[in-house]
């Protein structure tokens, strides 16, 4: 499983030379040392053609990277390409079914620090670090133009878990059927006393004592009456 997704930006001459070589190999520029670090065995790449601004093939990188100083591709500038690393070959599209980035970049998140007009500022440089769904945006696009019709688009992923519509009779609507759960009251009332066996409730108002009942909150309060005082030794009893 691919841990990093990138993007190599290469003119059409540097480009063309990869392709006649079978896509095989890949060379990085030595300013980039820290992000080359970074690739690894099963990570997905993305080619960029500078000037012409199309998206052109995907490869997978098969090994880490090593350095050969053996003249393979033309200097861009006054960088050669001194860390190499041996990839193979995924979607390669036709010169004629390279993808426009003028119609897609724009979509990345990659770009999204760059106005939409300016979006292939974000490109420059050799090396980039896309993000996943920027990278499998495009090579979906890819897939659709090399196989046609005959080509099944990947299934979307479901959503994280925390994202999904919660069913009705879930606990936050309070079981089945959103109803209140027993015991709480509603919000804004009052909770009521539960009523005793025979007691009416008026409409909006607490349970009534059935018929000559005596209602406990009626009459002066009765004292309990203390308990007979135990006889004094030596006292003998009344009577």
């Amino acid at each position: 499983m691919p841990l990093n997704f990138w993007m190599v930006v290469c003119n059409a001459e540097n480009f063309r030379i990869t392709q006649e070589r079978g896509f095989n190999l890949l060379g990085l520029k030595p300013q980039h040392r820290r992000k080359v670090q970074r690739i690894g065995n099963g990570d997905r790449i993305l080619y960029y053609v500078t000037h012409k601004r199309k998206f052109t093939a995907t490869v997978t990188a098969t090994t880490s990277f090593f350095e050969d100083d053996t003249p393979i591709w033309e200097n861009e500038g006054h960088a050669d390409w001194p860390f190499r690393i041996e990839i193979k070959p995924e979607i390669i599209l036709e010169e004629t079914q390279y993808i426009d980035a003028n119609l897609l970049a724009p979509r990345l998140d990659y770009v999204k620090r760059w106005t939409p007009e300016n979006w292939y500022m974000a490109f420059q440089g050799n090396l980039h670090l896309l993000p996943k769904a920027d990278f499998l945006l495009i090579e979906e696009e890819m897939k659709k133009l090399k196989f046609g019709k005959d080509y099944k688009p990947t299934p979307t992923l479901q959503p994280p878990s925390g994202n999904r519509k919660r069913k009705s009779g879930s606990r936050r609507h309070g079981g089945r059927g959103g109803g209140q759960r027993p015991g709480l009251a509603a919000p804004g009332t009052l909770a009521q006393a539960p009523t005793r066996p025979g007691a009416t409730a008026a409409p909006g108002g607490p349970a009534q004592p059935p018929a000559g009942a005596q209602s406990p909150q009626c009459g002066p309060a009765q004292a309990p009456t203390p308990p007979s005082a135990p006889a004094s030794p030596g006292t003998a009893p009344d009577g």
